[in-house]
């Protein structure tokens, strides 16, 4: 590991030693942080991929019923029936922290679930398979919207866990390493200086001596 370019003094050698007991305190800050989110991360994907099974499981129910009442019904009368929503639905979106990392949260509120029906046609010119799939997804537009929410989580959570990574790396593998061969070399340095000073005055020592 390369030395860095700094004079070999006394004070050099303080602020190297301060600066060394600071690179360590913050790899271990940086290793527990990336550690804890590594645990809420597997986590996170484990929920993630038991949700998008269940959720895609109904999309295919809800798809395939919706195939049938298409064979069922003329193409117009489907898209009459559908063409305008009988509900609407509220969304909030906000955040929350997870380990400095500023992730979604959204809120679901369908406005008028207890008044108004999820289907908005007469059910005389439609279908069951219709019916049913409309059904379907409106109870499964939370699972979608959690998923959403999970999937979004996830993909931050992994950038910040790569970032947190290469700065644990870069102090493992780079700093740290650097600072202590400087600090290895400066106190090598003084030492030599030291004993050079040493020589130098019990020389003087004789030379005084023999001129006595």
């Amino acid at each position: 590991m390369a030395v860095m370019r700094v004079n070999p003094t006394r004070m050099e050698l303080t602020r190297l030693k301060k600066r060394l007991v600071t690179a360590r305190r913050g790899h271990k800050l940086l290793k527990d942080k990336r550690d804890e989110m590594m645990r809420r991360f597997i986590e996170l994907i484990r929920k993630n991929k038991d949700l998008r099974e269940e959720v895609e499981e109904e999309l295919t129910k809800a798809l395939k019923s919706f195939v049938l009442a298409r064979a069922a019904m003329q193409g117009e009368i489907i898209e009459e029936a559908i063409l305008m929503p009988s509900r609407t639905m509220t969304l909030e979106l906000s955040k929350r922290n997870i380990m400095s990392v500023d992730v979604p949260v959204i809120k679901f509120s369908d406005d008028n679930a207890e008044n108004i029906t999820a289907f908005p046609y007469s059910f005389a010119s439609t279908s069951g398979e219709l019916d049913g799939s409309i059904s379907t997804l409106t109870e499964l537009m939370p699972k979608i919207l959690e998923l959403a929410e999970i999937e979004k989580t996830c993909n931050m959570l992994a950038d910040e866990i790569e970032k947190t990574r290469r700065r644990v790396n870069a102090l493992e593998y780079v700093m740290i390493p650097q600072l202590e061969e400087t600090i290895k070399y400066i106190t090598m340095k003084l030492a030599e200086n030291e004993r050079g000073n040493i020589t130098r005055l019990m020389k003087m020592k004789e030379l005084l001596a023999d001129k006595n």
